[in-house]
Order: C-alpha cells, then sequence, then structure tokens
C-alpha cells in the first residue's frame, strides 16, 4: 500500500520526461500501443531490425545509479530513502538473510517505474541519434532503414547499455533483414516474418499448456463447464493474439476440439486420443452447437468489421 501511494505521487514528475518509445507500465499506454508502431515502421520501410534482450534486466539494476537518477528529480531526502529502503530490504533465504546490492524487487509495485527511469537516458540517448526505438520495459526492438544503419544502432546500444551497468545477451541480440527470407523476430509475443506476424513459439506452448490442463481425458466435468473454461482462455488468448496471419487459427481450433474429442471418446469406453470415425460421431458443428469459441470464426468476424 506504501508503495503504491508513493507511485502515484512520483510518477507523473517522472512521466513528464519519459520517451514516447516506452510503452511498458505506463499510462493510457500499452504492449498493443508499441506493435502498432512496429507495424508502421515496418510499413514505413524500416526493415532491418535490432532485436536486443537484456540479460536479467529487473535483477542487475545497480542501486547507487539509479538512486542519482532519483535524486535528480526528487530533492525530499525522506522520499529517496524510503525509495532506498524498498530497493534494499532484506532477503530471507533459507534460514539465511541478506542484503541486495542491486536489481529492483520484481512483483514490487514500484518497481517498473524505477526500471522505466533507469532506462530513460537510453531512450533519449538513442533519440537524440535519430534511432528508431520501441521499448516496453526490458524488451525493446530498433528498426532501422538500412544495415549499416541497423549496425551503428546496435553499437551504440549495446555503449548505452555497458554504461549503466547493464548486459546484452550475445546470442539474442542481433539484426534481422525481415525484407530477406530470414528467420525474422520476435517482440511482446509475436514473431514477425515475411510481412505478416503471428504468435511466437513460446506464447503458443503457454496457450496449448494451459488448454491441456483443462482438457484432461480423465476430467470429471461436464462438457459445457468443460468448454466454459476452454471459452474463457481461448478468448483471453484472442484478445491480445487476434491481428496474426489468419493461418494461425485453423490448426489451433482443430487441436482444441481433438483434446474435448478425447475426453468425449473416454466417455465412450473408447481407449487413447481422438482417432478414426471421431470427427464424424463429433463433428465440427457439434462443437459450435454446444457454445465452443471459434478462433477461425472470431478472426473472420475480426476482418468483416475492419472493413466496414
Amino acid at each position: 500500500m506504501v508503495q503504491a501511494a508513493l507511485r502515484l505521487v512520483i510518477e507523473p514528475i517522472f512521466e513528464k520526461d519519459f520517451a514516447p518509445h516506452s510503452y511498458g507500465f505506463r499510462p493510457k499506454r500499452g504492449s498493443k500501443d508499441a506493435l502498432r508502431e512496429v507495424e508502421r515502421l515496418l510499413k514505413a520501410g524500416y526493415t532491418f531490425v535490432v532485436e536486443a534482450d537484456l540479460k536479467a534486466y529487473f535483477d542487475s539494476i545497480p542501486h547507487e545509479p539509479l538512486l542519482t537518477d532519483i535524486g535528480r528529480y526528487i530533492a525530499d531526502g525522506r522520499v529517496v530513502g524510503l525509495i532506498e529502503g524498498f530497493l534494499k530490504q532484506g532477503v530471507l533465504e533459507g534460514a539465511a538473510l541478506w542484503t541486495p546490492e542491486k536489481g529492483s524487487p520484481q512483483g514490487a509495485v514500484i518497481s517498473p517505474l524505477l526500471a522505466n527511469l533507469y532506462l530513460h537516458p537510453v531512450d533519449t540517448a538513442m533519440a537524440a541519434a535519430g534511432h528508431e526505438m520501441i521499448r516496453y520495459a526490458d524488451d525493446f526492438v530498433i528498426l532501422c532503414r538500412s544495415r549499416e544503419e541497423a549496425e551503428k544502432a546496435l553499437a551504440g546500444v549495446q555503449r548505452l547499455t555497458l554504461e549503466r551497468g547493464l548486459t546484452l545477451h550475445p546470442e539474442k541480440t542481433r539484426v534481422v533483414d525481415i525484407a530477406s527470407s530470414g528467420p525474422g523476430f520476435d517482440f511482446l509475443g509475436y514473431h514477425f516474418e515475411g510481412g505478416t506476424r503471428r504468435p511466437r513459439k513460446r506464447s503458443l506452448k503457454k496457450l496449448k499448456d494451459t488448454i491441456r490442463s483443462k482438457t484432461g481425458r480423465s476430467n470429471g466435468h461436464s462438457l459445457a463447464v468443460i468448454i466454459e473454461e476452454v471459452n474463457r482462455t481461448l478468448r483471453g488468448w484472442f484478445e491480445y493474439f487476434q491481428h496474426s496471419n489468419k493461418w494461425t487459427f485453423p490448426p489451433l481450433d482443430s487441436w482444441v476440439r481433438r483434446r474435448i474429442r478425447s475426453i468425449l471418446r473416454q466417455r465412450t469406453g473408447r481407449k487413447g486420443i481422438s482417432r478414426g470415425h471421431d470427427h464424424q460421431r463429433w463433428p465440427n458443428r457439434f462443437f459450435r452447437d454446444h457454445g465452443l469459441f471459434s478462433l477461425v470464426e472470431a478472426h473472420a468476424t475480426l476482418l468483416q468489421s475492419s472493413r466496414r
């Protein structure tokens, strides 16, 4: 509660200086705004992308430089001392108590604001150099018009993060030519490649793991309850990934129906996962009649509404 009250007071002080290309954990901004800006720049010809990854950012923020940054905005030593207390609060591991010398506690109400403040000098320096950077907390990309510009931007952000005591992951930081037939890049749960975007592999795995937990063959709930639970997951997932390539959705719909057919198969005394004539026993219309959310139909409706 104290951290939440403090954030309400100091956030407007920092917000007036924060860069427009920073979208994470800020008022009236979000991941969808960042993704829209990426799409805009890609369509405008910024096809060379610096994909960067900060190693353990929240755990790596040095306390003293951060407190110096805070002191540039807040003169009241009591407030600065309160923030320092949050940063240096003891950590109990087993029977041992230790005091962290760096890092902002993940999950703490005030941590995202402090994390944005600590990367603010990087934001301003990249903007001053004319680079199109889009950042969401510690996840960011830099979009450029040429490989030469991208290599320059990469060198610049490497230098700036090093000056801040941070490290870019060497294996996850690279320059990608999105116009070629290369591997594309990931940003905020999406994979961009070949002029389209789709959920990245980790996003698909997370969805499937959640659906699996709700559709085990030994699930004892009624079909109506199972479908209600599955729909809750699918609707929430679609809300975020609705702008994916249309070919994303048919295989997922088919996979979900197969999971539920396997439950129905078990209940009729048949062994194993759905196969054979199960598609005829429980056709797609069966699931539509029982109210199963369809990603394909939801996407088609979205496209129709956008054309109006």
